[in-house]
């Protein structure tokens, strides 16, 4: 009987973990679907590019995962009932129950409004493809001369407003940061950071709160205002809220509470992976939502769950941080280096090498998607007998 592997998501975490599992199990032994909303795996890392106008190639899923053994199913996850061990998706097709022997949760984050009034109703995001492509559209109907605000000084809004006025120099480009410019790099980053966003002409509002968000302004804590034909929200993400409603442990932020393998604290037959996992690193510190924790976390889950099934050793692969990598527009960039607990050190990398340097992060990082094994030779490991004991059969609707 093969043992019945679901991972939901696809973006970077879950598909590496899906990618690594096929091509180190036996095919007679396991099924393995992936389910996700898109039919494309969509490189998150590059949303400010799709949003500021650049066309980004297509990868899909089916020749992602072709000859793997890997089945994606496109489908919307509208529930998870770990006690059950089922997971209820909706497609074409209608509603469907899948069960599962091992599940991987990668179903990562979204847009977090922060609670901020008028940011739903107002506001752009930048988090995923839809998002982007509204973005995209309401940025090529704008005239010039008119208004852009980004809010929030963190990377993601850091790349969205340099890549908006590198691209369209004609608008008026503003960011608004709760704290200072680039509190969180060193003092030579904060200065190139500083120097590339007044050469794109970006007006920075420091120290400014944001309270508000209306048709054609944000308003501020102090009773001011900054114009805002148009309103990018980047001040975070927040886990998908499904996960509250699974049966798993969950932290205050709703992330999965995962131990150092990725496995659920209270679902043995349970993996997080992404964003979606509130696993500790080094410092005993939360990992952050990054890319540079979820590839990491889903290469350990993976090892984790071909080990326990095969009778193998578990890994041991504390996950650390190396650099901060920021792509400032398509010409400039900040490599920020820091400690393994993620805390800026003095050395930093800028301009054209340091795009450069990010671009082929970027490129890395799709590249060890659609190669979960790092090219390595893989020689796919038999399921132990006792381990592969499935529960009820998939449940299809009528």
């Amino acid at each position: 009987m093969q043992h019945r592997i679901i991972v939901l998501g696809a973006g970077y975490a879950g598909a590496i973990t899906a990618g690594y599992l096929g091509r180190r199990l036996r095919r007679e032994d396991v099924a393995i679907t992936i389910v996700n909303a898109e039919p494309d795996f969509v490189e998150r890392v590059r949303m400010h590019q799709l949003a500021a106008g650049q066309d980004l190639r297509p990868r899909p899923l089916a020749e992602m995962f072709a000859g793997t053994g890997v089945e994606p199913r496109i489908a919307t996850v509208t529930g998870v009932d770990a006690d059950r061990k089922v997971v209820t998706v909706t497609d074409a097709d209608g509603v469907a129950e899948l069960a599962y022997d091992t599940l991987v949760y990668a179903l990562g984050s979204g847009w977090n409004d922060s609670g901020v009034p008028g940011v739903a109703e107002h506001a752009h995001d930048v988090s995923g493809r839809p998002g982007a492509l509204r973005l995209r559209e309401r940025l090529a109907r704008l005239d010039a001369g008119r208004s852009v605000v980004v809010v929030g000084g963190g990377l993601t809004g850091l790349e969205a407003v340099t890549e908006i006025a590198e691209t369209r120099p004609d608008l008026d480009v503003a960011l608004v940061v709760r704290g200072g410019l680039g509190d969180e790099f060193s003092p030579r980053g904060r200065e190139h950071l500083r120097r590339v966003l007044d050469g794109l002409g970006i007006t920075v509002h420091e120290h400014t709160d944001v309270t508000g968000v209306e048709a054609g302004r944000v308003t501020t804590a102090g009773g001011g205002a900054v114009p805002a034909e148009v309103t990018v929200w980047a001040t975070g993400f927040a886990v998908h809220p499904i996960a509250r409603a699974t049966g798993l442990e969950v932290a205050v932020t709703g992330q999965i509470v995962v131990d150092s393998t990725m496995r659920s604290v209270s679902h043995p037959d349970v993996y997080a992976v992404g964003d979606a996992a509130m696993a500790m690193g080094p410092g005993d510190k939360p990992l952050r939502m990054s890319c540079a924790s979820g590839s990491p976390a889903a290469w350990q889950a993976a090892g984790a769950i071909v080990a326990r099934l095969t009778g193998g050793r578990l890994p041991n692969m504390p996950i650390r941080y190396f650099n901060r990598c920021v792509s400032l527009g398509r010409r400039e960039g900040l490599i920020q280096y820091v400690t393994a607990d993620d805390r800026a050190v003095r050395a930093a990398l800028t301009g054209r090498l340091a795009a450069v340097y990010k671009e082929l992060i970027c490129k890395g990082a799709a590249w060890g998607v659609s190669n979960p094994t790092l090219g390595l030779p893989i020689r796919r490991r038999r399921v132990m007998p006792e381990r592969a004991v499935t529960g009820p059969a998939v449940r299809e609707p009528a």
